[in-house]
């Protein structure tokens, strides 16, 4: 992927180009959890191998960014239901404490 393409990416959802719809079910519960749980697995398997473990905590914790930045565009677009933007808060604790 170019740098332009992630560029976009980024742009379109933060500037509600894309709909409630697919920044929550695509984006943020399919390959958001998908990227949280494959972080959890890498640092706890650094753990395991005995890798420091501020290497293990930065790896699990490398996606939060992302999370925010999903939770936080879903939270500015104007039309999206007070449910979905109360299930991406939830979702946003549950996959940083996973």
């Amino acid at each position: 992927m170019k740098s332009g393409a992630r560029g976009h990416f980024l742009a379109r959802r933060w500037q509600g180009a894309v709909p409630w719809r697919v920044l929550f079910w695509r984006d943020m519960l399919a390959a958001g959890t998908l990227v949280n749980l494959l972080a959890s697995f890498v640092s706890l398997m650094l753990a395991s191998q005995g890798a420091p473990l501020a290497v293990a905590v930065l790896v699990h914790f490398a996606p939060l960014p992302y999370n925010l930045f999903l939770v936080l565009a879903l939270w500015r677009l104007p039309r999206r239901p007070s449910l979905v933007a109360a299930a991406a808060a939830a979702w946003l604790v549950v996959v940083t404490v996973l």
